[in-house]
């Protein structure tokens, strides 16, 4: 009589391979060629060279730690946040920053909820704006100015990846940024979070 398959660790491992390859296929082959995945939502516009810029600030300092931006479509998710996120909003991230933790709040649509003041002191100390804020403070953004030096060379990148970046706007990007603060950069990019889904209700 012969050994039950799952005894036989080579080919346990060889259908196992098979089956998740098989699976996986079906699951991600349609969603290559369907093209509301790819098609970017009506007026989305590409980072400029100074929010680009406070998105890699946003990375640096952990902020993805604890806040997701991906507006789940639940009523009380899209009753805070505004509308759901939908894939077309994101065809121009790289990154996905979507997270999965809200330690602080959702911040995709935060764009233009506050002033650029209100960020400012929220930045530099959390419980001046927020008294209940557990957010660290982050006064060094205050004090350091951006080079430049790659800014243009991360415009280049994102153009050969499908962002519909100028070559004009490739070669201009560093001298936008140069001497801004990394603050400044920060909450350009935070503005921009959600303005591009206004139209759909996001900013409510």
């Amino acid at each position: 009589m012969s050994k039950p398959l799952e005894t036989k660790v080579g080919y346990l491992i060889a259908l196992t391979l098979v089956a998740v390859s098989l699976g996986g296929m079906i699951e991600l082959f349609p969603l290559v060629f369907e093209q509301s995945a790819t098609k970017p939502v009506a007026d989305l516009k590409p980072y400029t060279a100074l929010q680009l810029e406070g998105r890699d600030i946003y990375i640096r300092e952990g902020c993805t730690v604890c806040h997701t931006q991906m507006v789940r479509p639940l009523q009380a998710e899209v009753g805070r946040y505004g509308h759901y996120s939908v894939a077309g909003e994101d065809v121009y991230e790289r990154p996905f920053l979507w997270g999965s933790k809200r330690t602080g709040p959702d911040l995709a649509r935060v764009g233009g909820r506050y002033s650029d003041e209100w960020h400012r002191a929220h930045l530099m100390d959390p419980r001046s704006v927020v008294p209940v804020s557990n957010m660290p403070a982050y006064p060094w953004l205050f004090e350091t100015q951006l080079s430049g030096e790659t800014t243009s060379d991360k415009f280049a990148v994102l153009q050969m990846l499908g962002v519909p970046y100028s070559d004009e706007e490739v070669a201009a990007a560093s001298e936008q940024v140069k001497g801004q603060l990394e603050s400044d950069a920060l909450i350009a990019y935070l503005q921009s979070l959600g303005s591009d889904m206004r139209r759909y209700g996001a900013g409510k």
